[in-house]
């Protein structure tokens, strides 16, 4: 992985996105990533994943020491479009609302996200990232270029994930999902390490009545305008 000081701009640009649970931040990321030629990470995929395993091999979600080390080792791969946790492709797994329940819990223990975060961070190649989180832009890449904290009313967001589950033909229930939005969000933004929050300098970006195509552009123009004060800077 390509390191570089504090005072050394980093040659490849990041885009950090961050935003709570079902805010639409993937699917925007993703779109972004793919306009400008971007690899792509989604850093929540490597927490259900940590939490997908654990569940598999019987540890207890809040054995911190435990999980860290599987989280260490984790034999997770991003190929062909799907996910992968040793050999098994897990894309349909991962995104059960008992494992994305799972993620929140692991995420907020210091030892796992200090195994993940040079993972993440070895994502930071040529000719740039989008990388999606909840602490993209405050603590993994708090040097990207553009940040971006993406939300939503709790009721649209649960109506969104709501909408996914029906459509792959899983049962839901939409005020549990309300409620479970709110559960997860007061457990990120409550953790001792790495917080939800926006970074100082990120645009705030509500999608409650927006539509995806009309977020990638805003982010875009974002990046662009960021870009050009960067090279100002300079």
């Amino acid at each position: 992985m390509t390191r570089s000081s504090p005072l050394t701009p980093h040659p490849s640009p990041v885009i950090a996105i961050d935003g709570p649970s079902a805010s639409g931040k993937g699917t925007v990321a993703e779109r972004v990533a793919a306009a400008l030629g971007f690899h792509f990470l989604d850093s929540g995929a490597l927490y259900r994943l940590t939490a997908l395993s654990a569940m598999k091999h019987g540890v207890a979600l809040d054995d911190e020491a435990a999980v860290a080390a599987l989280a260490a080792k984790l034999p997770a791969t991003f190929r062909d479009g799907a996910v992968w946790l040793d050999e098994e492709n897990v894309t349909d797994a991962i995104r059960a609302e008992t494992v994305g329940e799972g993620a929140s819990k692991v995420a907020a223990l210091p030892a796992v996200r200090a195994a993940l975060l040079d993972r993440q961070r070895a994502y930071r190649q040529a000719p740039g990232l989008v990388a999606d989180g909840r602490d993209m832009g405050t603590v993994v890449f708090a040097d990207a270029v553009a940040k971006v904290f993406l939300t939503a009313s709790a009721s649209a967001r649960a109506e969104r994930r709501y909408k996914q589950l029906i459509e792959k033909g899983n049962s839901a229930n939409l005020p549990a999902l309300v409620a479970d939005m709110q559960a997860r969000d007061a457990r990120d933004t409550a953790r001792a390490v790495a917080p939800l929050k926006p970074a100082a300098d990120a645009l705030l970006l509500d999608t409650t009545h927006m539509d995806i195509e009309s977020a990638v552009l805003a982010v875009l123009a974002h990046y662009t305008l960021c870009m050009a004060r960067s090279k100002q800077g300079n």
